[in-house]
């Protein structure tokens, strides 16, 4: 008998039917079992990659969640900690139980809020600010369990759907262009174009230029439909701006946020989660408002709701996912994992988990099941171990790639019918507000509101659904006490 064939045979194994089956044909079974490849038409190969890519454009959050709730007290190594665990823990949970390549991690805006406004203006303690984001996610459970979530989910017209879609599109493109340094603060106009000779080129000047050239790069790649042009893109960014650090065109000013962009492997103290986990119990010794204390539960899951609607909704719709009523199929498990996930947060030491809009970047290159998840949870829990070589991506590098997929996002506006007013108006005022806000809440609140209004004085209230209304009423309660 042949050697080599002798050895196969030994690694082999029988299945039900008395068929040879080797290892890798084993696994593959496998992973067609768990995430149906074959009918949502995708690869092992496009899966890794998507769930590659969306790591890759979200990996930042393991640098900026730090900085900021470390402004509460809490201890940036225990929170990049706590940080990185929840990304796993939610993002593997959403793989598994929903089986889409949805990735959570710790949510900018509602961090923002816990540090600054919970801790900071209201005063209060971070451990509490922890327990109230842990009642907000058990509560976010009830919800979806209860079908509450899902109601919402349902009852939002198709067309302002396709509104959310575009509008995080824009979002997301302004983000990018904000965090490429290519749009900067201006204080007549709020914001305007980066200005070559007033600012520290070597800073701030080449960081826009990267990003632009990072941009044509991902354009570039993706017009000659080369599999993997955002990662490609990101990678080649991430190298020029190294050879530019090299020959002196980029300068290190940490004071800035302009850090070296050589990887370099240093130490890190794992045990320094023990400084925030299981903190949000630990109440000796602090005394609150409960009416004050129930407001900061309220705002945590009014923003973390739609947020997560929002951003599910605008990738589902851009990736084809959504059925002829708009709806998305197992919508209670994605939301479910959501919540799950900003309770395991809680406990483990950060503010709220949800959804990240980056994951559009693994839908982008095409991923379609949990196994993309799967991916991006893995490599969340490797950061933890290499998490000072990930937090050197520059924010450059990843600024391309959201502003790429903003545009293959703001596609579904060319589905949008704007031949009737009622449907279209609310639609651009929810697409246009997202980034004039800063919000993705914020602009599913316009739409709504806007919607039930037009359409409820222009004698169009039988396409109103009750839930709507509640919405509409819920949305206008807001702004009037919040």
């Amino acid at each position: 008998m042949d050697r080599d064939l002798d050895i196969g045979a030994l690694s082999a194994t029988p299945d039900s039917a008395g068929d040879t089956v080797y290892p890798k044909e084993e696994n593959q079974r496998m992973l067609e079992k768990l995430f149906k490849l074959k009918d949502n038409h995708t690869t092992v190969r496009t899966e890794v990659l998507g769930g590659i890519t969306t790591f890759m454009t979200m990996a930042y959050i393991l640098a900026v969640n730090p900085s900021i709730l470390s402004a509460a007290g809490m201890d940036a190594n225990a929170v990049l900690m706590a940080t990185a665990l929840s990304a796993f823990v939610g993002t593997m949970v959403m793989a598994l139980f929903a089986n889409y390549p949805f990735a959570l991690a710790s949510g900018l805006g509602l961090n923002a809020y816990f540090a600054y406004t919970v801790c900071g203006k209201m005063g209060y303690s971070w451990h509490l600010a922890l327990l109230a984001v842990f009642v907000e996610g058990l509560i976010f459970i009830v919800l979806s369990l209860t079908n509450i979530r899902e109601a919402i989910f349902n009852a939002i017209p198709v067309t302002l759907k396709k509104g959310v879609s575009a509008g995080i599109g824009l979002f997301i493109a302004f983000i990018g262009f904000q965090n490429g340094k290519v749009v900067v603060n201006d204080d007549s106009n709020l914001v305007s174009i980066v200005n070559f000779h007033d600012v520290d080129f070597h800073t701030i000047g080449i960081s826009a230029l990267l990003t632009l050239i990072g941009l044509m790069i991902i354009f570039i790649l993706a017009i000659k439909k080369v599999k993997g042009s955002l990662l490609i893109g990101i990678f080649a960014t991430w190298i020029i701006g190294i050879i530019c650090q090299l020959i002196g065109a980029y300068t290190v000013d940490a004071a800035k946020g302009f850090y070296s962009l050589i990887p370099s492997y240093s130490s890190f103290d794992i045990t320094s989660i023990g400084l925030t986990f299981g903190k949000a119990f630990d109440m000796q010794g602090i005394s609150f408002k409960p009416l004050d204390f129930a407001v900061v539960i309220f705002a945590f899951l009014f923003v973390d709701v739609f947020d997560t609607l929002g951003t599910v909704v605008g990738c589902a719709n851009k990736a084809g996912m959504l059925d002829k009523e708009g709806k998305l199929p197992r919508i209670k498990q994605v939301l479910t994992a959501d919540a799950i996930a900003t309770s395991v947060g809680a406990v483990l030491g950060t503010s709220t988990t949800t959804t990240f809009v980056e994951s559009s970047a693994g839908f982008a290159e095409g991923a379609r099941t949990g196994l993309a998840s799967v991916v991006t949870a893995l490599l969340f829990l490797v950061s933890i171990v290499f998490a000072p070589i990930f937090t050197t991506i520059p924010s450059f590098a990843t600024a391309p790639a959201l502003i790429y997929i903003g545009f293959l996002m703001i596609e579904s506006v060319v589905e949008i019918d704007f031949s009737d007013l009622t449907e279209a108006v609310p639609a651009y005022l929810c697409m246009i507000a997202m980034p004039l806000m800063y919000s993705i809440s914020e602009g599913i609140a316009v739409g709504v509101i806007s919607y039930v209004i037009i359409n409820l004085v222009c004698g169009k209230a039988k396409k109103i659904t009750p839930l709507m209304y509640i919405l509409c009423l819920l949305f206008i309660l807001k702004y009037g006490f919040m």
